[in-house]
């Protein structure tokens, strides 16, 4: 005899969202097609049975959302969590519950259904994965060249050169490099080579050996023997005197090195990692660094542009530490306010993201557990801004404008002026790239990068309309 579905079973078969509902005895009593769909488990197989049996969900223990509107009467909804499917594998869901009544009002178990998250998860990894590598956060297309090169670059045991200006990320980058290495179960050991003097850098980098000069009563391993199997990051590389880098050069050509007062050789295999914020190639022209040196450390160059070329990472940073003082300080800012963060939109960042990130842990001691707002941030952003429109930008338009203004210049730049590669990189379609750029009013370059002809590519500063763009900068 065929079943007969009434119209409520018709609308639970039809919907994408997996159905069933429990009886006081937390057995199964209805299992709908898209829940078996969803876990991979028959309805045969399911009536019955426990649903803890069936589903073996994160929730099940301590907080399972069906047990607590049972006890509460209250219903729940969208609550996250994994179950495990018939292949074993862990399937993240939505949960959502509610309390089964006869048509008397009597209780008589409980309705849940869940939703696969899968998808959306994989799109949150990916769009997470392609904004974040190790410690690093950007959104630029500028950064994220460098974040493609990475992986690559720390597979390699070649020596690396980190350039970029003060505060731009360099240890950050190296660090992220040596968590990505075979190298990360190893030290990551930094010296700053500007701030010492040679003779305390040398004692600092090669050691020395007891009674190598007045006060050296024992022994002191140096930072190359600490860094075995490891790092050795050497900041500020382009502040070290002739002598010392006639003792660097050896051990980078011959991976041997002699501590102060030794009478023989060490070895070292640590990966050696330098930055600076000089023009290494200018010293070098000037005599100031060996040219041996410069091109023995300049093998993987990664070149940091500053915060005020790539600032439609802005917002990501705020966010990033807004996140990271709230768990060291154990606070509950909520974000920050849009005329506070068009204020930084505008500023141009001479300290680069040190700056910014010494502006949000300054408005975290003013703010309280609000938004940051312009009342927290520093006299030298709010007096930039009284020349702004009377009111500040009240709303987000001119902020998400400017960030569209600087995505498109970035993407013209890196693509040399080629409208249709620079859409592409955008995730646009070409005409939507043409209807943005008309309606910020913004210069197009001259000339398309695709043709090849004297000047292609080259673009003039775009602005968008109301907000002042540090523009023209080049290889920084």
């Amino acid at each position: 005899m065929a079943t007969v579905l009434t119209a409520t079973d018709a609308i639970l078969e039809s919907i994408s969202d997996g159905v069933f509902t429990v009886d006081l005895e937390w057995r199964i009593t209805s299992f709908n097609r898209a829940a078996e769909e969803i876990t991979g488990i028959s309805r045969d197989e399911a009536l019955g049975r426990f649903c803890s049996e069936v589903f073996h969900c994160s929730l099940c223990e301590a907080e399972c959302a069906l047990r607590q509107t049972l006890k509460t009467g209250r219903p729940i909804i969208g609550r996250s969590g994994y179950i495990v499917d018939s292949d074993g594998a862990d399937l993240p869901i939505s949960v959502s519950t509610a309390v089964l009544r006869d048509p008397t009002g009597k209780v008589i178990g409980g309705a849940e259904t869940f939703r696969d998250l899968s998808e959306v998860e994989a799109l949150r990894q990916e769009l997470e994965g392609r904004f974040r590598i190790g410690d690093l956060v950007s959104r630029s297309l500028l950064m994220q060249r460098i974040f493609e090169v990475l992986p690559a670059i720390a597979t390699s045991p070649s020596t690396v050169l980190i350039l970029g200006e003060t505060g731009t990320g360099k240890e950050v980058i190296a660090r992220t490099i040596h968590s990505l290495s075979s190298r990360r179960g190893g030290p990551f050991l930094g010296v700053n080579c500007g701030a010492l003097p040679d003779t305390l850098l040398e004692s600092e980098l090669f050691g020395y050996k007891a009674r190598a000069f007045t006060g050296a009563n024992k022994d002191k391993p140096g930072r190359f023997a600490l860094a075995q199997g490891g790092t050795l990051f050497l900041d500020e590389i382009g502040e070290v005197s002739p002598a010392v880098q006639v003792r660097l050069l050896r051990v980078l050509q011959e991976r041997s090195y002699e501590p102060l007062g030794a009478t023989c050789s060490q070895t070292t295999d640590a990966r050696i990692i330098v930055a600076t914020n000089r023009d290494l190639a200018e010293r070098t022209r000037a005599g100031a660094f060996r040219e041996d040196l410069y091109y023995r450390v300049n093998v993987v160059r990664v070149e940091l542009p500053p915060l005020r070329r790539r600032k439609e990472d802005i917002p990501l940073l705020v966010d990033e530490f807004i996140a990271r003082f709230n768990r060291l300080q154990r606070r509950s800012v909520r974000g920050i306010a849009v005329e506070a963060l068009s204020l930084l939109m505008a500023h141009d960042w001479p300290g680069n993201v040190r700056e910014l990130e010494n502006v949000i842990e300054r408005a975290f001691i003013l703010c309280g557990n609000g938004l940051i707002g312009i009342e927290h941030l520093p006299d030298e952003l709010t007096a930039r801004g009284r020349g702004f429109p009377s009111g500040g930008f009240s709303d987000i338009r001119i902020a998400r404008e400017f960030l569209d203004a600087q995505e498109i210049r970035t993407a013209l730049e890196r693509h040399g002026g080629s409208r249709e590669a620079a859409a592409r990189a955008l995730g646009i379609h070409k005409s939507t790239l043409f209807r943005k750029v008309k309606r910020l009013g913004l210069d197009l370059p001259l000339k398309d990068g695709r043709s090849g002809r004297p000047g292609a590519g080259h673009a003039r500063a775009i602005k968008p309309r109301g907000i002042a763009v540090s523009g023209g900068e080049r290889g920084e």
